[in-house]
């Protein structure tokens, strides 16, 4: 299919088509890779924002200092980090070949754990900000029913404050799908990164482009529309 703008650009997608393959090998890793993170993010979100909540002033402060550092610098300076500052101090993350030659790499793995350390700062914010708006009261009363203040967290005030942030972690998740195109400047084979590949083979520039910006525009669309009906499920329950 030829397109041609009034700049005088030819757009010809045709020749695309042999590469659609490729891209939907970006997507999956680019799926993956963001699947992870967040998931991995939500978990250190929830022990950032336990330490935070902890009666010990130092694990507190260890929490702020880690949401401030992470909030307060560039995602790119933070991969850049993890991928070559730390190995120059031995600390590095080792390849794990039985994962395959793509989510086994020293990179992806360290993107992973670079992003998940990123999103967590967020997502601990996030957690906060919905505990503080959990009725005091509920702790009072997980408490007159026997159970610990670790207990009261767990079974009542945190599962309230999750139904509280999903839109926030829905957010979240859809900007990690965004912004996981930044690894590709370190040579993962994300989506974003087969868009240098095709344009090295066929010396396109727009298309390519074009299909991974379309690419990203519904991964970010579905995820947003079932975020929505699981809001509309839950809010079933209220």
């Amino acid at each position: 299919m030829h397109i041609i703008l009034e700049m005088g650009i030819n757009l010809d997608f045709g020749k695309m088509v042999k590469w659609i393959p490729t891209f939907i090998d970006g997507m999956i890793v680019t799926i993956t890779l963001s699947l992870l993170t967040v998931v991995f993010g939500t978990i250190l979100g929830l022990v950032a924002v336990m330490l935070k909540q902890s009666s010990k002033k130092i694990l507190n402060i260890l929490a702020n200092i880690y949401t401030k550092v992470i909030r307060g610098t560039p995602l790119l300076v933070q991969l850049y980090i993890w991928l070559y500052a730390f190995p120059l101090i031995g600390i590095t993350l080792p390849a794990i070949p039985s994962l395959g030659d793509t989510f086994g790499t020293r990179e992806f793995l360290t993107a992973i754990v670079a992003l998940a350390i990123n999103s967590g700062a967020y997502i601990c914010e996030l957690l906060r900000g919905g505990l503080e708006a959990i009725d005091k009261g509920q702790m009072e009363a997980g408490r007159s029913l026997g159970l610990s203040k670790k207990q009261t967290m767990r079974y009542i005030i945190i599962p309230q404050a999750i139904r509280v942030i999903l839109p926030g972690l829905g957010n979240e998740f859809v900007a990690m799908i965004k912004e996981s195109s930044i690894v590709s400047v370190v040579g993962i084979f994300d989506v974003m990164y087969t868009s240098n590949i095709v344009k090295a083979a066929t010396y396109s520039i727009f298309e390519p482009l074009i299909i991974v910006a379309f690419i990203y525009f519904i991964l970010t669309s579905i995820l947003t529309d079932l975020m929505g009906k699981l809001e509309k499920k839950l809010s079933v329950y209220d």
